[in-house]
């Protein structure tokens, strides 16, 4: 899984590294500057986070780097650190993988458990390094032990996983919930996941509910759309139409494709909204345009169908054809309806069961009936 290393600023943040914290103490740009050319290690690390964010001095990161490098060499471990990030970043520097772990490493060594996350991420991508989950697994363990949420929660998806470890939901549960309880959202939304599905916990709908809505409240868009869900389905909590489609409308004004098809399909429906072909059709064409293929299917049923917009087989079919070719069953069950009646087509019965064929291999149940029908002659 790809990772951003600005997870780190939050971890700095927590250890009292980030300029907030040691600024008051540092007096001004001059005097840092100073010192750290006299070798002062601290002035060093602090010259360099003034250089990486501009702060008292314009931004250069070449400069970050410098110093970073110095304090590094002087084996600060939060140093060796930001240096790795800025060699896996290629800021101030080349871009260089290898580079970025050698530093990781050596920061890791001597216990900075950020160093030790960044570390077991780099393992895991197999990057600067062969990849290696057990060894991804040893790192963010050490990492996890020490408190760091964002290790815990990669720990947590591991043994979710059974990568580097055997499977075992018990122990992602208790990393998911170590994290979630220190307020990471992803690991928060995972955490409810679990108890949605029951997995190393006992299911709990309503304990599914709490961390989703813990989650959502941060802006993470996977735990609004669930926590939609819920109140869509009533499951943990009463079912409230009104509550679903203000989840889905707030994840899917961010862009989000899923929350986009589901507002639309509430539009479609008239739940929580006035029923509004017009608007679920404005909602269906900005996830499909972005190439989420339910999206596309629902899109080209509405030109077939003439719902929102002027009835177009040929609009339809372009729609079904970009789904299909993503491997969407309901949209290969659809096309193959196309085929069959001849709809901006011409009619072709072997293509339409085709089509049907394609999308029961799929597991689209209508699609395995209408091809049945069809095999039987009707």
């Amino acid at each position: 899984m790809k990772h951003s290393t600005k997870l780190l600023a939050a971890a700095l943040i927590a250890l009292g590294l980030n300029q907030a914290a040691w600024a008051a103490n540092v007096p001004d740009f001059r005097e840092t500057l100073q010192a750290a050319e006299r070798g002062n290690t601290q002035a060093q690390f602090n010259l360099g986070v003034m250089y990486e964010d501009g702060r008292g001095v314009r931004q250069n990161y070449a400069e970050a780097v410098k110093w970073y490098q110095q304090a590094a060499e002087q084996r600060d471990a939060r140093a060796q650190t930001l240096l790795g990030v800025m060699y896996e970043d290629g800021r101030g520097v080349r871009q260089n993988y290898d580079e970025a772990v050698k530093w990781y490493r050596q920061a890791a060594a001597q216990g900075f458990a950020q160093a030790q996350t960044l570390l077991g991420m780099m393992y895991e991508d197999g990057r600067g390094v062969r990849q290696n989950d057990a060894e991804a697994v040893r790192w963010y363990r050490q990492a996890a032990e020490q408190g760091v949420a964002q290790a815990q929660f990669k720990l947590g998806m591991m043994y979710a996983d059974g990568r580097g470890v055997r499977q075992d939901y018990a122990e992602a549960v208790r990393w998911f919930r170590q994290a979630a309880e220190q307020g990471d959202s992803t690991a928060q939304f995972n955490l409810g996941v679990m108890y949605g599905k029951g997995q190393g916990v006992r299911q709990d709908y309503a304990e599914a509910v709490k961390w989703y809505r813990q989650a959502a409240a941060q802006g993470d868009t996977a735990a609004q759309i669930n926590l939609g869900g819920a109140y869509a389905n009533g499951r943990g909590v009463r079912q409230d139409y009104d509550e679903a489609v203000k989840w889905y409308r707030q994840t899917a004004a961010q862009g989000d494709t899923a929350a986009q098809t589901l507002l639309a399909a509430m539009y479609f429906q008239g739940h929580g909204v006035r029923q509004d072909y017009v608007a679920a059709v404005k909602w269906y064409r900005q996830a499909a345009e972005q190439g989420f293929a339910p999206a596309q299917g629902l899109l080209g049923a509405m030109y077939e169908n003439g719902l929102g917009v002027r009835q177009d087989y040929a609009e339809a079919l372009k729609w079904y054809r970009q789904a299909v070719a993503q491997g969407d069953a309901s949209a290969q069950d659809l096309l193959g309806n196309m085929y069959l009646k001849g709809r901006g087509v011409r009619q072709n019965r072997a293509l339409a069961q085709e089509w049907f064929g394609k999308a029961c291999q799929n597991g689209y149940q209508a699609g395995c009936d209408n091809y049945q029908r069809l095999k039987a002659g009707y």
